[in-house]
């Protein structure tokens, strides 16, 4: 079964990247719309500025990850009962040890990152360690180990890298409307010509700031809140007791949102850092904790 689950997050990165590759053609190409008048000139540069960020980012994906959260590396002296749990619980799920990092906020929160069980980490918050026992910090860590045993932080790596990406092309966009390239040339000869020009110009400013951007987090929220569910049951799975995962739940869910985390990192927490809440929940990063519960009291 394990197997399997992990065969599955395998083949979502797969389709993560062809849906990002669509979006990705559909902001360039109404970027080249919008600045040339034509498609593939922006199709060509936002593949360009893909390829940059996500050679600059996937170089030390763990350190730039830790960088955006204001996270401190620790070493096993620093916390020798943190480090106990951590080893435990890889050693149950029969993964490395990952690296361990600390995030200077009163909030208790964790997440896991990188790109492969060989080169991961995990990040807790003092908050988490000044407000759990042991059963709800095994809860927790069970969780993130799972995240990384499930190779769920190689696709949430991926969404963040792509998405992020997208969101810099949009400002782009963004920028040159606002500073009057584009639309305002006057490139006719270039340009459909008339009426029909600008209103397809207008659709890919359109898609450009909004809709790209928009359908890029859509995804990214649908994974994460997907993930969310697999890895409170692997916690499980490893710890054996969801009482530990549930009562720790429960006191992050009616804690204050965190001042060092990143927005454009929140998915990965074990709970929304910012805590956002949307009527529809198609915009949360994480599905409602009352759900997560209920799942949990169950098993």
């Amino acid at each position: 079964m394990l197997y399997q689950q992990i065969a599955q997050n395998k083949r979502k990165t797969a389709g993560v990247l062809v849906v990002f590759v669509l979006i990705f053609a559909l902001v360039g190409a109404g970027l080249g719309q919008l600045m040339w008048g034509k498609p593939l000139p922006g199709v060509l540069t936002a593949g360009v500025i893909a390829l940059i960020y996500s050679f600059l980012v996937f170089q030390d994906p763990v350190n730039v990850v830790m960088s955006m959260n204001h996270a401190q590396h620790l070493n096993k002296e620093d916390n020798p009962q943190l480090f106990h749990i951590v080893e435990d619980m890889a050693l149950v799920a029969n993964i490395p040890m990952p690296e361990v990092y600390l995030i200077p906020d009163k909030s208790p929160n964790a997440f896991a990152t990188g790109l492969s069980p060989d080169k991961s980490a995990i990040a807790v918050t003092q908050g988490l360690l000044d407000m759990m026992n042991r059963e709800e910090l095994e809860g927790v860590l069970g969780h993130e180990i799972s995240h990384i045993r499930n190779y769920d932080i190689r696709l949430s790596m991926v969404a963040l890298v792509l998405v992020s990406a997208i969101s810099f092309i949009a400002d782009f966009a963004q920028r040159c409307v606002w500073f009057g390239f584009g639309l305002g040339r006057d490139d006719d000869d270039d340009r459909e010509g008339g009426t029909i020009g600008m209103i397809i110009g207008v659709i890919g400013v359109i898609f450009v700031l909004i809709l790209g951007p928009l359908a890029a987090s859509l995804a990214q929220m649908a994974l994460s809140r997907n993930r969310e569910y697999l890895a409170d049951a692997s916690s499980v799975e490893l710890t054996r007791n969801p009482h530990g995962l549930i009562s720790a739940l429960t006191k992050i869910e009616n804690s204050p949102p965190m001042q060092a985390a990143s927005s454009a990192s929140a998915s990965l927490y074990i709970e929304d850092p910012i805590r956002r809440h949307s009527l529809s929940h198609l915009f949360d990063t994480h599905p409602a904790t009352a759900d997560r519960i209920k799942r949990l009291e169950k098993m």
